[in-house]
């Protein structure tokens, strides 16, 4: 019942796991999304949580995070692969475009995005909020399966559900964000706290309202195109899995070196 590496995304990736089984985890902040279904891949060990639920019962600022992030760690997760659906706030970027971002705005609200929340602050760097060795990693599986990444890009996480209004889509063009999603923080962060290696792999399926004119994002185009590409991101998941190294030398494994935490992790 252990695993090396988790996934964190939508029900569709139940299909590329093998010799599947699930497994009720119990964390000291409730159930994750869902039971943990635990399987392999090309030989790997991995641990798969449907970030919104089986049946996307949770909206972007309900999902358990810490649950998750906590279940995934406790299973022996280290490195995690969190593939999720974004708009783009740059027109060369349409969609169908693969981004894996380096850096990460927070414009969310009232979501519990730390651990260490009683007992003492503790404080952990994250001025670079991505695995430099999973996005290496990321940009070698999408060219090998001929998907050309955007290497680099910003991500802007609003709080959602609504999508932004074009004043507010101009905004964050303006602070440099590259694209937008609503679930990316604060599970970056969270790993973080965790030691965990995180790595984005974020698919454009719009342009953001502030890009061009007409009605606007809906719904329906997002579910759309990425239905459209879910099968070519199941297979870049499967493929940085593989790649993904056994021993980490990237510095996610020593976050909290040094800092006394009030609890013992898993």
């Amino acid at each position: 019942m252990r695993a090396e590496i988790g996934v964190i995304g939508g029900s569709g990736f139940y299909s590329f796991l093998e010799d599947v089984e699930e497994v009720e985890v119990e964390t000291p902040y409730g159930p994750p999304s869902d039971p943990v279904a635990l399987g392999t891949v090309g030989g790997r060990r991995v641990a798969f949580v449907p970030r919104h639920g089986r049946d996307h019962r949770f909206p972007p600022h309900r999902i358990p995070y810490r649950a998750n992030l906590w279940a995934l760690r406790s299973l022996g997760v280290r490195q995690v692969l969190a593939p999720s659906a974004v708009g783009s706030l740059r027109r060369e970027h349409g969609p169908g475009t693969l981004v894996i971002p380096d850096q990460l705005i927070d414009r969310t609200t009232g979501r519990e995005q730390t651990f260490y929340d009683a007992g003492g602050a503790v404080h952990v760097s994250f001025s670079d909020p991505y695995c430099p060795s999973g996005r290496a990693v990321a940009v070698d599986a999408a060219r090998a399966i001929d998907w050309a990444p955007v290497e680099t890009g910003t991500l802007v996480v609003i709080q959602g559900p609504r999508f932004s209004t074009r004043a507010e889509s101009l905004s964050y063009q303006q602070a440099g964000a590259t694209i937008i999603g609503m679930t990316g923080h604060p599970e970056a962060v969270l790993a973080r706290e965790l030691a965990l290696c995180y790595t984005s792999l974020a698919l454009v399926t719009d342009l953001d309202a502030g890009i061009e004119e007409g009605e606007g994002v809906t719904h329906e185009e997002v579910l759309a195109v990425f239905a459209k590409n879910s099968e070519r991101m199941r297979t870049l998941v499967s493929e940085a899995i593989t790649r993904l190294p056994e021993t980490r030398t990237c510095p996610c494994g020593h976050a909290l070196d040094g800092i006394t935490l009030p609890f013992e992790l898993p």
